[in-house]
């Protein structure tokens, strides 16, 4: 695999790999027990990090709108549930952070890949967004996501527009229609 290439071995029209993980609660959420709505599952690195916190708090600051479409959000990442805990509080997040400690659904979703630093290879979440539908069937994805904005792209996508197209973003969605 070359970084910088498509990665997320779930496709558009796939059904979405079921898991039950912790919320920052430390109460288990099943992601088909929330079959019936459309979900937003956001895959962020690491709980508080600058980038992970420019992206929570743009979903956080649209949580309304989706709510008002029956959408539920959800941020999942590595960590511990203390950390998706003083995450969610620090930052006032009003969605569910899902703590992936196993790195279960993100190996599930293909997004726990090898990252290069600085020239120093370790494993990680790659940043990736997935809508999915009422159905559980995977509506879009996001790859290479680019943290400030991309709830606008995401909202954008829930009310008919197509996902963008960038250098830096690949949407199957967009490259499927």
């Amino acid at each position: 695999m070359k970084l910088g290439t498509e990665y997320s071995t779930v496709r558009v029209g796939d059904i979405a790999p079921d898991f039950t993980l912790p919320t920052d609660a430390g109460e288990p959420l099943t992601l088909s027990s929330l079959r019936g709505k459309r979900v937003v599952l956001f895959f962020y690195p690491k709980d508080s990090s600058p980038g992970c916190t420019i992206e929570a708090c743009g979903f956080r600051d649209l949580v309304p709108r989706f709510k008002r479409r029956g959408v539920a959000v959800l941020g999942i990442a590595p960590g511990t549930v203390r950390s998706k805990a003083r995450f969610k509080a620090a930052q006032g997040l009003n969605f569910p952070l899902l703590n992936d400690a196993e790195q279960q659904a993100a190996e599930a979703y293909g997004v726990w890949r090898e990252k290069l630093l600085f020239g120093h290879r370790y494993m990680g979440v790659m940043r990736t967004t997935y809508v999915i539908g009422t159905d559980g069937r995977v509506e879009a994805v996001w790859e290479h996501v680019e943290h400030e904005g991309h709830a606008t792209e995401v909202d954008a996508f829930l009310r008919g527009a197509p996902p963008p197209v960038r250098a830096s973003q690949v949407g199957r969605a967009a490259k499927k229609k």
